[in-house]
This record gives C-alpha cells, structure tokens and sequence, in this order.
C-alpha cells in the first residue's frame, strides 16, 4: 500500500513535469521556431499564446525581434569621391529581426545574434563614403542615410528580402586624416587673406575714384566760376561801349581838365596862350 502511494505521487509528479515541458509561451518581442526531431518548421510561432509540444520529441526555440544595437567604436577608414581619406568611427547601427523571416534565419544562419556584423557595416560605410565628395562626406545628414541604404542592401543581397530590417545608422564621430586638415586650414587661411587683401584693393579703387571725380567736380566748377566771371566782365564792358558817345566822352574829358595847356616843344610847335585875366 505505501508502495502504491508512492508510485502514485511519483506518477504525478512526472505527468506535471511532462505537462510543464509540453507547454510553451513565447515572450513579447519574439517569434518561436518549433522543431520535430531537430527540424525546423517553416511556419512561425507568435508570442503570447500557448503552445503545446511533444516532450523529448518537439521544442520551441525563440529568436528576438526587438530592436537592437550594433556598436562599432574603432576608426573604419575610406576615401571621398576624389580620393581623400576619411574615416568614421564611434557607429552606432540600430536593427530588428522582421518575424515573417525568423524560422528562415533560424535554419540557415548559424549565428542570429551577429547577424549585423562589422565587416557588413564597415563594407556599406565605405561605399556610401565612395559616392560623396570631401564636402558632403562628413555631412551627417548627406552619409548617414547613405550607409543605411547599402547596408541594406548588403543585408538584402545576404539574407534575402525582409529579413533584418535597417533603422538608422549613426555615426558619431566623421573627419578627415590630419594632414588634409590642416591643409584645408591652410588654405582657408590663404582664401581669407586673399579676400582681405581683395577687400582693401577694391576699397583703394573706390577711393581713388571718388578722389578723382572729386577732381573733376571742382575743376568744372572753377571753370565753370572762371567762365561766368569773364561772361559777366564781358556784358559790363559790352554795355559801357554801348552808354558811350562822343558829346559825353567830350564832357568827361572837360571834366577831367585841370585849366593848364599842354607844353609843347619842337621848332614846328604851335602854342596856343589864354589872354590875361
């Protein structure tokens, strides 16, 4: 009898057990891969629902598809359109796993947390460099989606279709080798004391020009003082010669006598003598 009883709860225990292992519930933010004597179904299993397996025959596998972070910190190293070296480093790929494509991934790749790896990334980081000239290269706005679309595209080409699923790529530190650096220094310094210099000859220009018309302004106007003078001195003149006649220059000349005869001297001179007063 107490063997029976022990039996009995032993048979218990292991049904429970057999009951736990037959029943899976696949977490959010997941997708289950249910294999049968280690193969794998081709149809997904959805999280937050029961799922019944035969013990020691079938399992539930699970494969993440939150979002997640591939971080690369070391320089990746490229070349602008026109050959410049540039590099970017400190790059930050955002990712999921779309669950259309899980069990695929599951059955075929070998590690599904690796599935973003650095070569991919730096590979992708490269090309988009590649088609950008030194002045848009560093431009996060101009290579960041850039490097989103050819990794995509390497993913695609790699895995298919819909399988991982790009959603930003950041790139948190972006410059140029430092003798380019100081080379665009250099000639920003040269570009800045040309247009300085620029700047003073033009005003040099501009100075000597409104010095010039200047110039020119007062000596129009002295001509043009020196020409009205002389046509005023002109018309005064003009009208004396005109107020002239012989009765009056004759009374000037009256006028202007002193009462004496003029004294004259020579052999033929005829002087002619008042009479005595």
């Amino acid at each position: 009898m107490k063997k029976h009883r022990v039996f009995s709860l032993f048979t218990v225990i292991f049904v429970a057990f057999l009951l736990f292992q037959s029943v899976t519930i696949v977490p959010t933010g997941y997708t289950g891969v249910k294999t049968s004597f280690g193969q794998i179904q081709e149809a997904t299993i959805q999280s937050g629902k029961l799922n019944f397996t035969i013990p020691f025959v079938q399992s539930i596998h699970t494969v993440s598809n939150k979002q997640q972070d591939k971080h690369i910190e070391a320089q990746i190293w490229g070349e602008a359109s026109d050959k410049t070296p540039v590099y970017a480093a400190d790059v930050i790929v955002t990712y999921q796993v779309l669950p259309e494509k899980s069990a695929w991934l599951y059955a075929n790749v070998s590690d599904t947390k690796n599935l973003v790896c650095d070569e991919l990334v730096a590979s992708a980081i490269k090309s988009a460099m590649a088609e950008l000239g030194p002045n848009e290269v560093t431009n996060r706005t101009k290579i960041e989606p850039l490097a989103q679309q050819k990794l995509a595209e390497s993913l695609n080409q790699k895995y298919g279709e819909g399988a991982v699923f790009i959603n930003k790529v950041v790139i948190n530190n972006m410059d140029f080798e430092e003798a380019y650096n100081t080379a665009i220094q250099q000639k920003s310094i040269a570009q800045q004391n040309a247009d300085k210099q620029k700047i003073e000859n033009e005003a040099a220009i501009a100075k000597a020009e409104a010095d010039k018309q200047v110039a020119i302004t007062n000596a129009e106007a002295e001509a043009q003082k020196t020409s009205i003078a002389a046509d005023a001195q002109a018309e005064a003149n003009r009208k004396i010669a005109e107020s002239l006649s012989d009765t009056l220059i004759e009374y000037q000349k009256i006028q202007k006598w002193d009462g004496k005869l003029p004294t004259v001297s020579g052999s033929n001179a005829l002087v002619s003598i008042d009479p005595a007063e």
